[in-house]
């Protein structure tokens, strides 16, 4: 049950962390235009991008995902983006269903918020809601993009059926050559959030160094804000601390500075937890051989001058052969 509360406390805080930088409203548009292959991304205005503050998850999902809301008018038409942050290590099948809920939810918000007259015009629309999930879990995402395919007999029926399409943002699946390629802060974040070790983590951040330089101090601030949350949770104890410090102390144009700190630094923690289990196989071995010696009726005498090993030690080794 521990490591179940610990695992959902990494994922709501995951979810925080890229809702706070997903609100950034530049972060979003360069979202939708780096990933989303559609004529409409290009023509998106910052200016007529609007942050909704509100939420529609589900209570029994709260611990478990984040959403984000846009509303945008676009050539007199509106618009609202809704994105569901999905970062769990598995995949939910009934995310279309799932989906459709959030949305309605939305819609109904939007019709009760209009005018009563305004809403019994003959031309009164609804706005279009365009439904997209950022998913950053290690198995490929495997639930059915349309909602028509979690209705039985669909296929019967054709444009009887109710239908639409997610757009899907899946972490994990994009290449390492793809994401450099783009070149701005979101490819890079994907980038560092892709699976691996600190190791990993380090050899990827030289690669965006550049990319890092070129964004806004308000993203900068942001982007730091994600690592904090996202790489220093994933760490032991003892190597939190440094890392946060480093983190904190560093400013947009000492990125490569920092990266070569993160370097010496988990070099350094890596040395110490290598000398460390050397050192405690030896303890061990040791301890072996105390034991051995004792079930075969040699002096402690003997066996401290042998082993060097301490009389508690060998006091220790004789209550566990007794």
């Amino acid at each position: 049950m521990l490591e179940e509360s610990q695992e959902k406390e990494i994922n709501q805080e995951h979810d925080k962390s890229y809702k706070v930088f997903l609100t950034h409203k530049k972060s979003f548009i360069e979202l939708l235009q780096s990933f989303v292959a559609e004529e409409w991304v290009k023509i998106i205005d910052e200016e007529a991008l609007e942050l909704v503050n509100k939420s529609f998850i589900l209570k029994d999902y709260e611990d478990r995902e984040a959403d984000i809301v846009y509303r945008l008018n676009i050539k007199g038409k509106e618009v609202y983006f809704y994105v569901l942050l999905e970062l769990q290590s598995t995949v939910d099948f009934t995310m279309p269903f799932r989906l459709l809920i959030y949305m309605t939810e939305l819609w109904k918000m939007i019709f009760s918020n209009t005018d009563e007259n305004e809403r019994k015009k003959k031309g009164y629309k609804l706005p279009a809601v365009i439904p997209m999930v950022l998913y950053n879990g290690s198995h490929n995402w495997t639930a059915k993009m349309n909602f028509k395919e979690m209705q039985d007999g669909y296929e019967l029926f054709g444009d009887h059926i109710l239908d639409f399409e997610y757009i899907l943002f899946d972490v994990n699946r994009y290449e390492e050559k793809e994401l450099l390629k783009i070149g701005n802060l979101i490819a890079a974040v994907f980038m560092l959030d892709q699976k691996g070790d600190d190791n990993k983590f380090i050899e990827r951040f030289y690669k965006i160094i550049t990319i890092i330089k070129n964004v806004s101090p308000e993203q900068w601030i942001k982007f730091k804000n994600w690592l904090k949350r996202i790489m220093i949770p994933s760490l032991s104890e003892e190597k939190k601390t440094e890392i946060d410090w480093i983190i904190d102390n560093t400013d947009l144009w000492e990125v490569d500075k920092m990266v070569m700190n993160l370097e010496v630094t988990l070099g350094e923690i890596q040395k110490k937890a290598e000398l460390r289990g050397r050192e405690e196989g030896r303890i061990k071995e040791r301890q072996e051989i105390i034991l051995n010696m004792l079930r075969q009726g040699i002096d402690s005498n003997i066996i401290q001058s042998v082993t060097k090993a301490t009389i508690e030690e060998i006091n220790k080794a004789k209550q566990m052969v007794n």
